[in-house]
C-alpha cells in the first residue's frame, strides 16, 4: 500500500510542468494512465515518465473523446494542460466530464490561468516569473536578472502546486462527494513562492537591489566560492556560530576582519574569502569543513550529487532502466512508494475492465 493506492489519474499528454505533478502523483502511488496524442507524446524519454500507464488517443475526433470521456466516468483525477477553452471547444471540458463523473478532480496546469488578459497568450517559464515578480530579484548585482533554468515555474510553481491542488481537492471530496476543477497557474505558483521575500521587504529587511541582499549572493557569507580546481563551495553561514566556524576552517580566526553585520564591511570578507578558497581544491575544502557546522557544502553537478555519501545512504536517486534519477517524495513512516518503473503501453479496453465503475458514495 502506498500513500495514493485506488486514486485513478487520467493524464493528458503536455510538457514539463503538468508531467511532473502527475510523476509526483504516480510516485505516490496513484494509477496514472497518460493519454498521448498520435506520434507521440511529444516528451523526451526521462524521469517525468515514469509509474505510468500510456496510451494513444485522437482528441480531435469524436472516437477519441469517447474513449476519453469513458474513461474520465472511472476516474478520480483529470489532468489537462490546454489554453483555457480548448478542452470545452473539443468536447471534453470540466462540464461535461462533472456531468458523467461529479465526482471528478479536473485539474488544469496553465501558464497564466483559466482568465485575465494573458490567459489565452502563449508563454513560458521565464515569461510568467517576470510578471509574478519571482524574476527581477534573481542575477548579481549590477547585472541583468538570470533565469535558474525552468525549475520555478514549470516545476515548482507548476507541476508542485498542481500536486497539492489535487491532493486539497481529494481530501475535500472525501467530505463533501463532489469534484471540483482545480486551476493551477504558474504565475500564481511563482509568486507565491515570494511570499517570504515579500514579508522580508515589507520589514526592512530586504533594503538592497538585486545581488546585495543577505539571500541573493550580496552577502559574503552566503554565496559560493572558486576554487583552486575551478570547482565550488557553497556557504550559507548566517547565524554567528556558523559564521565563527567558517573563519575557524578557513584559517581566519583572529584575523581583524569586520562585523557579519556591517554591510560596508563586505567587500572586504568577500576579498578575503574568495582568496582562502582558491588556496585548495574542492575536495580538500570538502574534507577540511566535514563533520563542522559551518554550513559550507561542494557545489555538486547533476551528474555527481548520486554519488555524495550522504545521498547514497539516503537512496535520493535511484536506477530506472540505467537511467539515474531522483528517487520519489516525500517519505512515509508507514506507506512506502515503491521503485520507479519505466512506462507501460496499454489500451483504454485494458483501462476500463481494470477500472470498475465507481461507487456513487465514494
Amino acid at each position: 500500500m502506498t500513500a495514493l493506492t485506488g486514486i485513478r489519474v487520467v493524464e493528458l499528454a503536455g510538457l514539463a510542468p503538468g508531467p511532473f505533478g502527475c510523476m509526483m502523483l504516480a510516485d505516490l502511488g496513484a494509477d496514472v494512465v497518460r493519454v498521448d496524442r498520435p506520434g507521440g507524446p511529444g516528451l523526451p524519454p526521462g524521469p517525468l515518465e515514469r509509474n505510468r500507464r500510456t496510451l494513444t488517443l485522437d482528441l480531435k475526433t469524436g472516437d477519441g473523446v469517447r474513449d476519453l470521456l469513458r474513461l474520465a466516468e472511472r476516474a478520480d483525477v483529470l489532468v489537462e494542460g490546454y489554453r483555457p477553452g480548448v478542452a470545452e471547444r473539443l468536447g471534453f471540458g470540466p462540464a461535461a466530464c462533472h456531468k458523467i463523473n461529479p465526482g471528478l478532480v479536473y485539474a488544469r496546469m496553465t501558464g497564466w490561468g483559466q482568465e485575465g488578459p494573458l490567459a489565452a497568450r502563449a508563454g513560458h517559464d521565464i515569461d510568467y516569473l517576470a510578471v509574478a515578480g519571482a524574476l527581477e530579484p534573481l542575477g548579481r548585482a549590477g547585472q541583468r536578472p538570470h533565469a535558474p533554468m525552468n525549475l520555478l515555474a514549470d516545476f515548482a510553481g507548476g507541476g508542485m502546486l498542481l500536486a497539492a491542488g489535487v491532493l486539497a481537492a481529494l481530501v475535500e471530496r472525501s467530505r463533501s462527494g463532489l469534484g471540483q476543477v482545480v486551476d493551477a497557474a504558474m504565475v500564481d505558483g511563482s509568486a507565491l513562492l515570494t511570499s517570504f521575500l515579500h514579508g522580508l521587504i515589507a520589514g526592512g529587511s530586504w533594503p538592497g537591489g538585486r545581488g546585495e541582499n543577505l539571500l541573493d549572493g550580496g552577502a559574503p557569507f552566503y554565496d559560493t566560492y572558486e576554487t583552486a580546481d575551478g570547482g565550488f563551495m557553497a556557504v550559507g553561514a548566517i547565524e554567528p556560530a556558523f559564521f565563527q566556524a567558517l573563519l575557524t576552517g578557513l584559517g581566519l580566526e583572529g584575523e581583524d576582519l569586520p562585523s557579519p553585520y556591517d554591510r560596508s564591511g563586505w567587500p572586504v570578507l568577500r576579498a578575503r574569502f574568495e582568496a582562502r578558497f582558491a588556496e585548495r581544491t574542492r575536495d580538500e575544502w570538502t574534507a577540511l569543513f566535514e563533520g563542522v557546522d559551518a554550513c559550507v557544502a561542494p557545489v555538486l553537478s547533476p551528474a555527481e550529487a548520486p554519488a555524495h555519501p550522504h545521498n547514497r545512504a539516503r537512496h535520493t536517486f535511484v536506477d530506472v532502466d540505467g537511467l539515474t534519477q531522483p528517487a520519489p517524495a516525500p517519505r512515509f513512516g508507514r506507506t512506502g512508494t515503491g521503485t520507479p518503473r519505466p512506462p507501460e503501453a496499454v489500451t483504454v479496453s485494458q483501462i476500463l475492465d481494470e477500472w470498475t465503475p465507481l461507487p456513487m458514495d465514494r
